[in-house]
This record gives structure tokens, C-alpha cells and sequence, in this order.
């Protein structure tokens, strides 16, 4: 085996028992209209303990991902791989979601329009799609609203155990310097949220004392916070700034909570590495995620390019499905990127 590259898939393979949600949709169904919470809740529960998402296109037919599959629901709540017979979304059952998610005042919601994107109370998302409003070429809004996509976030307490003992640098008693990536719906959140607890808790098994961490959650995700306290599990000396800008955030952290260790989801903007570059020379600690299928697409990206340049990183995760959602297919260290064919220049 490389001494630079895991190749055995890490899945859960620690002692400690995993927390496993009978079910993340239940605080969604309060948000849809009674008709499709009735619906969906036909679903048999072994296809529902694995619901992912909920995409509602207007005048097409309802889709459910399950278990890293897509489904269309038919009538009696039976998931078919087919869309014949399927449940057809109508502009009336897209207006009760929206009416629900904003309370009855859609105004109250022109930010998050802007953004493409609702956060629901315990981190679940609602994604939009419709007709964009332009002001001075930027999105000012959306309307005549088309698609919402509710992602279902789940709190699976464990999920870092199999990859925790690799991202720590037991002679510094501190974590290394980590970027997670890889394709969407790998479990990249799910797993960042279970590190950040088990860093800001502490893993006497593994000498480590347990680190102050500064979460920036700018799509409220990680920590699922509802009126700025967070709904899930990230460890008790944890602080979050939700809904910040990552690159904003990041600086407020280090200016202001002294943390340890500082993490955030999806960064790719050049105004991202400069405020990680920041975060490096303070001495602080990163983990972070990005979204990419390999380091040679990272490398491709002009903003990751330069992070890879600044040759600070120790430790890149690779996340896929090949044993279910969360799997760790690989891990690579920082040092021994040229040996893998990653051009840094």
C-alpha cells in the first residue's frame, strides 16, 4: 500500500455505537401541505429512514431520493423507478410550501430568494428554482417559482469514527489541516458536523483534549441553527456563526472567539483561500469541504489551485457511495501530491 494513499473504504468502523434518524423528514411534513405529508408519510419505513431529498417541480411528477436513489411517488405512496401512474406537483401545492415556509410573508423571505436557498429549523434547505429577477446584473430575487428541492438534514452521530484517528497529529496533539471533498450527496455535511463534535468534545482514547471550534455556517447546515442556537450535536465547545459568508466569517472567528480549529463547508472562491491563507499564518486549525470527484479537478479550479500552492493542507478526504453514503474512499497526504500526478504549477 502507498504511504501516501489509503485506498481501504473507511465506513463506521469504530466501537462506538452510530445514532442513526428513524426517519429525518418529520420536522419537514409541518412545512407541506397535508396532501403530500400524507403521501409521502405511505412511504414503507424502510424507504423513508433513507429520504434525502424532496424535489417538487411544478406540473411534474414528485420525486423522492432514497438511499442515494431517485424515486417517483405514486398515489398510494408506492416509490416506482418510473414516472407513469406518479403523483403530478400543481402550482397550488407549490404555493401551501412556500406559504408554510414563510410563515404567510413571502416578503420576509427576499434574502434568501436572492440566494436560491430557504433554511428550515434542524438545518433542512429548501432549494428554488423559478425566473430570475436582475438588478445592476445581479439576482436581486426570484419569482414565478418552479422547483423546491427540500434536502433532509441528518444527525448521524458516529459518522466520523472510522476516519477521526487519521486526521489527528498525535505528536502535536492537534488535527491536521484537512479539505474533504467530493460529488454532491456524498455526505460531506453529515460527516464535517460529526467531526466538529468529536474535536470539540474531546477523544481521551485518543489523546486529544477537546479543541475550541469556530463553525461558519453560511447555509446553516453543519449546526442546523433556529434562531441562532444550533439544533444538532457540535460538541460543547463549539461556537457557529450562521448564515455568515465564509470568507467574512472566518476573519470574525479569528478576530474575536480565539478558536483552535476553524470549520466551514464548500469553500471555492478565490475570497475563501485568502481568508483560510489568514486563518494559516494565526496558527489556527482548518477543516474544511469542497465539492470535486478528484484532486486533478481541484487542481483544475484557479482558486483551489492556489490552495493547493500554498502547500499547507496535510490531509485530503476522499468521500463517495461504494458502501453507502459517508464511505471514505480515500485519503491522501498533503506532502505526496506531486507523487499523485497533481500539477502545482
Amino acid at each position: 500500500m502507498s504511504k501516501y494513499l489509503i485506498t481501504k473504504p473507511v465506513l463506521y468502523d469504530s466501537a462506538e455505537p452510530i445514532q442513526r434518524p428513524a426517519g429525518g423528514w418529520w420536522q419537514i411534513a409541518a412545512m407541506l401541505p397535508s396532501n403530500l405529508a400524507e403521501l409521502i408519510a405511505r412511504v414503507p419505513p424502510r424507504y423513508l429512514n433513507e429520504l434525502e431529498e424532496i424535489r417538487l417541480r411544478r406540473d411534474r411528477p414528485l420525486m423522492l431520493g432514497l438511499g442515494g436513489s431517485d424515486y417517483f411517488l405514486r398515489q398510494d405512496g408506492t416509490p416506482v423507478s418510473v414516472p407513469d401512474g406518479a403523483y403530478l406537483i400543481d402550482a397550488a401545492d407549490l404555493v401551501k410550501v412556500l406559504h408554510n415556509i414563510s410563515n404567510s410573508s413571502l416578503y420576509a423571505l427576499e434574502e434568501e430568494f436572492k440566494n436560491g436557498y430557504v433554511t428550515l429549523p434542524g438545518g433542512h434547505r429548501v432549494g428554488l428554482t423559478g425566473k430570475a429577477v436582475l438588478e445592476n446584473g445581479r439576482v436581486k430575487t426570484l419569482k414565478y417559482l418552479s422547483g423546491l428541492n427540500i434536502r433532509v438534514c441528518r444527525e448521524i452521530k458516529g459518522a466520523a469514527n472510522g476516519l477521526i484517528k487519521h486526521l489527528i497529529e498525535h505528536q502535536a496533539q492537534n488535527v491536521y489541516h484537512t479539505v474533504i471533498f467530493s460529488p454532491p450527496r456524498c455526505g460531506k455535511t453529515t460527516l464535517l458536523r460529526d467531526l466538529v463534535r468529536q474535536v470539540s468534545n474531546g477523544l481521551p482514547g485518543m489523546q486529544l483534549a477537546g479543541r475550541t471550534v469556530g463553525v461558519v455556517d453560511e447555509r446553516s447546515e453543519i449546526a442546523g441553527c433556529y434562531r441562532g442556537v444550533p439544533q444538532m450535536d457540535v460538541g460543547v465547545r463549539t461556537d457557529v456563526l450562521d448564515g455568515c459568508p465564509k470568507a467574512q466569517g472566518m476573519m470574525m472567528l479569528l478576530r474575536a472567539m480565539s478558536p483552535d480549529v476553524i470549520v466551514t463547508d464548500e469553500i471555492g472562491s478565490m475570497e475563501d483561500i485568502h481568508a483560510l491563507e489568514e486563518v494559516f499564518n494565526a496558527g489556527v486549525r482548518v477543516i474544511v469541504t469542497i465539492h470535486g470527484s478528484s484532486l486533478r479537478e481541484l487542481a483544475n479550479r484557479p482558486a483551489l489551485k492556489y490552495l493547493l500552492q500554498l502547500n499547507v493542507i496535510e490531509r485530503f478526504v476522499l468521500l463517495g457511495r461504494s458502501r453507502g453514503v459517508g464511505t471514505v474512499e480515500k485519503i491522501f497526504s498533503g506532502a505526496d501530491l506531486p507523487n499523485l500526478g497533481v500539477k502545482m504549477c
